[in-house]
C-alpha cells in the first residue's frame, strides 16, 4: 500500500525557502573567504576590480551550493546575474566618479539581497515547497 505525505504547511514551506536563502548567502561569505586570496593584490587595490572579484567569489561558491540542491543551470544563472547587475549597474557612475569605491561596494551588496529575493519569489517553484 502507498501512502501520499501529508502537503507541507505554509509556515514550514516558508521556513524551507527562508532556509535556502540563508544557506546561499552563508555559501557566499565562504565563497568571498576561501577564494579571496586567489586574485592578483593589484586587482584588490582597484574598487572597481575588486567588486568584480567579490562578485565572482560569491557566484562561485553559490553556483556549487545551488548545484548540490540540484537547480538548473537557467535558474543558476538568473541568480548569478541578481549577484552581478548591481555592480555592474554601479560601475558606470564609479567611473564617472559620481560614486566612490565604498559607495560601489556598499550598495554593490546591499542591493544584491533584495534581487536574490526577487528571484526567489518569482521562482517560487523552485524554491517554495
Amino acid at each position: 500500500m502507498i501512502t501520499a505525505a501529508p502537503p507541507r504547511t505554509t509556515t514550514r514551506k516558508l521556513a524551507r525557502f527562508a532556509a535556502h536563502y540563508v544557506e546561499m548567502v552563508a555559501a557566499m561569505l565562504i565563497g568571498m573567504v576561501v577564494l579571496h586570496p586567489l586574485w592578483p593584490v593589484a586587482w584588490l587595490e582597484r574598487p572597481d576590480a575588486a567588486a568584480l572579484v567579490k562578485a565572482t567569489n560569491m557566484t562561485v561558491a553559490m553556483t556549487a551550493a545551488m548545484l548540490l540542491r540540484r537547480h538548473s543551470w537557467p535558474r543558476i544563472a538568473e541568480m548569478a546575474a541578481a549577484m552581478y547587475l548591481p555592480f555592474v549597474v554601479l560601475l558606470v557612475p564609479f567611473w564617472f566618479e559620481a560614486i566612490g569605491g565604498g559607495t560601489l561596494m556598499v550598495a554593490g551588496h546591499v542591493l544584491m539581497v533584495p534581487l536574490m529575493l526577487a528571484v526567489m519569489v518569482w521562482r517560487r517553484a523552485e524554491y517554495w515547497h
